[in-house]
Order: C-alpha cells, then structure tokens, then sequence
C-alpha cells in the first residue's frame, strides 16, 4: 500500500510540474504589422519574457465558422 501511494504522489508531482511548466512558458501577443516575410509583435509587460535572436512557435487564429439559416 505504501509503495502504491508512494507511486501516485510522484505522479501526481511530475503531472503539477509540467502543467505549471507549460502555463508559463505560453506568451499571448498582438500582431502589429506583417512585412513581407517580418511580424511585428506587441506583447505588452511579457516582452521581457522574450528575447532578440530566440524562437517561438505562432498560432495563426482559427477561422469561425459561419452559421447558416
């Protein structure tokens, strides 16, 4: 019964982690411009989250659907 317990706790630790882990590292941002192949950002306070030279991964917005009659 211990080691099972033991077991669940420490999953229980490692799913908090990563969870708390991919909450933080997500950044919501405006686009300003797009330039040919340049975008321009504002992310408000969390620019200071980022920096020059780093990469990032950009979700385009999803398209709604529009409801018929």
């Amino acid at each position: 019964m211990k080691k099972f317990l033991s077991l669940v706790m420490a999953v229980a630790f490692a799913l908090s982690t990563a969870t708390v882990t991919l909450a933080s590292s997500s950044t919501n941002c405006e686009v300003k411009s797009v330039e040919g192949t340049t975008v321009v950002l504002d992310c408000g306070n969390n620019a200071g989250d980022l920096k020059a030279g780093s990469q990032v991964k950009v979700k385009a917005a999803k398209k709604r659907a529009i409801e018929g009659c």
